[in-house]
């Protein structure tokens, strides 16, 4: 009876007006597990992403009623109830003799996704505007590749489209109090790097800085988000994003309201699972959290082994996320400064400084000459040296001889024939070697710039840049991302096949031409 009565308040529930916000295991529970590990799908996102053509209970009902019988068979039975999405560009065939320019024009238009009525018990959240989507599997709006993608479109002269993406984040952030990973319900447990201040200052180029004061409350909304709790904690503890430190300060890290295997990679998860010697829920978090970061995955989250099991992504300050967050609150204080409150202007500027002063004590490792990762747990910096380190220069927080110092490193060790690559270890994981993505060369060229690096950095986007350029003339694609030591093979590893379309690597590249006055190589 008990049993039966919760059935009915589930289903209840499920159809009431909020039923679009909760995950397709939470609305098809027994069925989103046989989905997911069997071998239907190939991917994992696949089932998570389709449309269930008639109503929930029905389609529960009916999977009930027949999941036992002799002849059931699950690949029709989800075909017959369920829109299975494809990747919108499928049919795209472009065209390598009109040049790479016109290719990413035209790519605009094949990434420009309509903020149509979303269906009922589908995983998309609604948004008020028209966005563009990073392409392939990649089917919603995601958090900090649109930094990337937006890049781009200002170069395009796309600022209406700019202006309708930060209006979407805003959108999210004064719906759930923060940016989701992406715009789907199961995404909603978790954030991705905090780029909305950065994007606003790209749309200041083409708006003016009353945009600041336009997004404030936006920009507050989402500090309060990465900042809860802050002050409750004493030193050497954590709670959620916030990490107090020995010191007393507060620094940020990444984290995941959940503890449950992600549903778009339910099997690979659950599978893992099984090889870790950590407990199971402290795993799932520890994944979560990585993909939160958006380096899903790499051994900077990983202990000295270099194995997926040992991931220890929560027990990590990471440096990239910090240098975000500095940006965050001088942002914040700059526009108090341009409302001439010059109290919370101070309070503002006042946190950030003191978080300048942390990122430099705990981060900056003199041994290795390089910005790393702290492990809070082990109170020491990891060992992994990766291309995360660049972001203290992007944002101006390394010293003059620091700037130096990395400069040199990315030379000597991160500079490849293809641009550089993201740490210096090889193991599989698509955030290692050989591997390179547009963000990180963006960062590292923007950085080495701010510090008079122009030669470095120059040499950086012009390996990029060719890079691309012979992938497209190649093949017509502009990737995900590429391997840029083994130029003629392509970029492996990951939880996907490799993807292209792409938004952040058509706008870091669209950028990089014009900023550098290339056509070609």
């Amino acid at each position: 009876m008990k049993k039966i009565f919760l059935i009915l308040l589930l289903l209840i529930v499920f159809n009431s007006a909020y039923s679009q916000y909760f995950t397709p295991r939470q609305l098809f529970p027994g069925l989103f597990e046989v989905v997911q590990l069997s071998d239907i799908f190939p991917d994992n996102k696949t089932f998570v992403d389709a449309t269930p053509k008639r109503d929930q209970a029905a389609i529960m009902k009916d999977y009930n009623d027949q999941k036992d019988k002799p002849d059931f068979n699950l690949k029709k039975f989800v075909s017959d109830n369920f829109i299975i999405p494809g990747t919108h560009n499928d049919g795209f065939k472009s065209d390598i003799s009109a040049g790479i320019r016109k290719h990413i024009d035209t790519l605009w238009q094949v990434l420009y996704r309509k903020h149509d009525t979303v269906s009922r018990y589908s995983s998309l959240l609604p948004l008020p505007n028209d966005f563009i989507v990073p392409g392939g599997r990649f089917r919603e709006t995601y958090y900090w590749d649109s930094y990337f993608t937006m890049l781009g479109l200002q170069e395009s002269h796309k600022t209406k489209i700019i202006q309708n993406m930060i209006g979407n984040f805003a959108y999210l952030i004064d719906k759930f109090g923060f940016i989701p990973n992406g715009n789907r319900t199961y995404y909603l447990t978790r954030s991705q790097p905090p780029f909305f201040s950065m994007m606003i200052d790209l749309l200041a180029k083409d708006e003016g800085d009353n945009v600041l004061i336009k997004y404030q409350s936006e920009l507050l909304k989402e500090y309060t988000f990465w900042m809860r709790s802050a002050g409750t904690l004493e030193p050497g503890q954590a709670y959620r994003n916030v990490v107090r430190m020995p010191g007393g300060e507060i620094l940020n890290r990444y984290w995941d309201e959940s503890d449950k295997p992600r549903e778009e990679s339910f099997k690979k998860d659950v599978n893992a699972a099984k090889e870790t010697k950590q407990k199971t829920e402290d795993f799932y978090r520890n994944i979560r959290a990585a993909a939160e970061s958006g380096w899903d995955f790499s051994t900077r989250w990983l202990d000295t082994t270099g194995k997926l099991e040992t991931i220890q992504t929560t027990f990590i300050i990471p440096i990239d996320l910090n240098c975000l967050i500095y940006h965050l609150e001088l942002t914040i204080a700059k526009s108090y400064h341009l409302q001439g409150n010059e109290n919370k202007y101070q309070v503002y500027l006042t946190k950030a400084l003191i978080r300048k002063k942390a990122i430099q004590k705990y981060c900056w490792s003199a041994e290795n000459s390089w910005f790393m990762d702290y492990n809070w747990k082990l109170k020491h910096t990891t060992p992994n040296e990766t291309l995360a380190g660049v972001y203290p220069l992007e944002f101006n927080i390394a010293d003059s001889t620091q700037a130096f110092k990395v400069a040199t490193g990315i030379k000597t060790k991160f500079l490849k024939t293809g641009g550089l690559v993201t740490t210096l270890k090889r193991s599989g994981q698509q955030w290692d070697s050989p591997n390179a993505w547009a963000p990180l060369q963006y960062m590292a060229i923007d950085g080495l710039n701010k510090y008079h690096q122009t030669g470095l950095a120059r040499s950086i986007a012009e390996n990029w840049i060719k890079t691309n350029l012979q992938v497209f003339n190649d093949t017509g694609k502009l990737m995900e991302k590429y391997n840029v030591i083994d130029t003629d093979v392509k970029a492996g590893g990951g939880e996907y096949p490799l993807q292209d379309g792409f938004g952040w690597t058509n706008g870091v590249l669209l950028n990089l031409l014009n900023h550098y006055h290339i056509d070609q190589l």
